[in-house]
């Protein structure tokens, strides 16, 4: 199954049920695997929500070793699924001026794992002055939704924000979110756009239409200003 992605940026997002998300951590990289030019195709996938604010040029996605796309990725982009043979492969993510980051992921077939990098602030030490490091947040798809869900996510550098989501009824309603965490919401509209607020500012609407799951991530731009970007996956979201 291929998933498709419909990417907006907007800023703020309702959070709800907050769940500590797993960081993937950089590893070694492994060896770089020859890919098949013959057999079946790719029946799995990857996504890449591109939140990596420091440095400079685009971000470079490498599987196994090989570059998947020679021209990188912008700023705030949202792949559409990179297709992989199932299994164990290796995914580095870099940008000049920061330290690359690295993680191992198992894709199952008909699955979409979602990488969202993101740079970290790592303190100077004995050894090396302080410096920007690519982090990975990494998450699978679990039981298909058949109805209309949002996930949230956050790796923006505030540690908290208020949010407010507007329901049917025209009932504005307050939610928190915290950096590095997770939640899940039902999502009571039918269709259409679904009014949002954070800090007390109106921000983009997020955009419903067929069913699935709307997954908004939360990140700060080059200037620290608090943004989103928008994707519609079919199934919810879990931490690897």
């Amino acid at each position: 199954m291929k998933t498709t992605s419909d990417s907006q940026r907007s800023c703020g997002r309702r959070f709800f049920g907050w769940t500590l998300l797993s960081l993937a951590f950089s590893s070694p990289l492994l060896t770089a695997q020859d890919k098949k030019k013959d057999g079946p195709p790719p029946v799995c996938f990857i996504r890449i929500a591109n939140t990596v604010a420091p440095g400079t040029g685009n971000v470079k996605v490498l599987v196994d070793g090989s570059d998947v796309y020679e021209p990188g990725y912008k700023f705030g982009a949202v792949t559409g699924g990179i297709g992989l043979t199932p299994g164990n492969h290796t995914v580095t993510i870099r940008r000049e001026g920061v330290k690359e980051g690295t993680s191992k992921v198992n894709v199952e077939k008909d699955q979409t794992v979602t990488l969202i990098p993101f740079a970290e602030r790592i303190p100077a030490t004995d050894q090396e002055p302080a410096h920007f490091e690519i982090r990975i947040l990494r998450l699978k798809q679990k039981e298909t939704e058949s109805g209309r869900s949002a996930s949230f996510i956050s790796v923006s550098g505030q540690a908290e924000v208020q949010a407010e989501l507007r329901d049917p009824a025209g009932k504005w309603e307050k939610v928190f979110g915290k950096r590095m965490m997770i939640g899940e919401a039902t999502i009571k509209y039918p269709e259409g756009y679904v009014p949002v607020r954070v800090n007390g500012k109106d921000m983009k609407p997020i955009p419903i239409g067929d069913v699935g799951n709307y997954v908004v991530v939360l990140y700060d731009d080059p200037e620290g200003k608090l943004c989103t970007m928008n994707f519609r996956d079919f199934k919810f979201l879990s931490a690897d």
